[in-house]
């Protein structure tokens, strides 16, 4: 949950230097399978329709606070950019200018924010 706060402030942060925008895909830590103390309740999603609305549910929640896409249930998204269980990527152009690696290990806010930075001191 500390990096979900994290990516909210930065979202606020560089909100005038990039849009920001989450895909969710399959859940990692299901409250019916591996699931994490704390975390939020859940389940495994059985149909696009249980996904979409655990995505709701992030959004009723204000958990983010840019907009959510939700990856079919086929995990199409998922299995092309090797999200699970999360990845974070910067898009320029059309362009990936950065691939993070996998997280948990490799979900690192910190780089993405400091290209963040960097970009917005080449814009002034």
């Amino acid at each position: 949950m500390a990096n979900l706060e994290r990516f909210r402030e930065m979202t606020d942060e560089y909100s005038q230097v990039a849009d920001f925008l989450v895909v969710y895909i399959a859940e990692a830590h299901p409250s019916d399978g591996w699931a994490l103390k704390d975390n939020i309740k859940i389940t495994k999603h059985r149909t696009l329709e249980e996904r979409i609305l655990a995505a709701q549910n992030m959004v009723k929640l204000e958990l983010l606070k840019c907009p959510i896409l939700v990856d079919r249930l086929e995990d199409e998204a998922n299995n092309a950019y090797g999200a699970l269980p999360e990845r974070l990527f910067i898009i320029l152009d059309g362009v990936i200018v950065y691939r993070g690696e996998q997280g948990p290990v490799g979900y690192k806010l910190s780089e993405v924010e400091n290209w963040l930075t960097d970009y917005k001191f080449q814009l002034i």
